[in-house]
């Protein structure tokens, strides 16, 4: 079993920056693909970015795409989301997700196994 716990979140002004950080405790995650999702008050929740289990390749939903990077650390077994210019429209819920199935980066929800409880990203106008 697999437990993911976000942090980094808060409130920021419009053009900041923030990261996020998952920390995964119960197993090491080095040979999972880590995504990054976000929900938003009354929309469903949908993909942000998504890395391979070896931080080879990288995928990201078009909104993000230039602003927001994904990373990790397999040594220390940490994933990040490093989030720039952010926009009052990403405010949302972000969450960190694990796919303990596969090793390459999905973007669709029902692939990944492990959910954490989520980190409030407010960004104010």
């Amino acid at each position: 079993q697999v437990q993911l716990v976000e942090s980094g979140g808060g409130l920021v002004q419009a053009g900041g920056s923030l990261r996020l950080s998952c920390a995964p405790s119960g197993r090491t995650v080095s040979s999972y693909a880590m995504g990054w999702f976000r929900q938003a008050p009354g929309k469903e929740r949908e993909f942000v970015a998504a890395i391979s289990w070896n931080g080879g390749s990288t995928t990201y939903s078009d909104s993000v795409k230039g602003r927001f990077t994904i990373s990790r650390d397999n040594a220390k077994n940490m994933v990040y989301l490093q989030m720039n210019s952010l926009k009052p429209e990403d405010t949302a819920v972000y969450y960190c997700a694990a796919r303990g199935s596969g090793r390459y980066h999905a973007t669709h929800p029902i692939l990944y196994d492990y959910w954490g409880q989520g980190t409030q990203v407010t960004v104010s106008s």
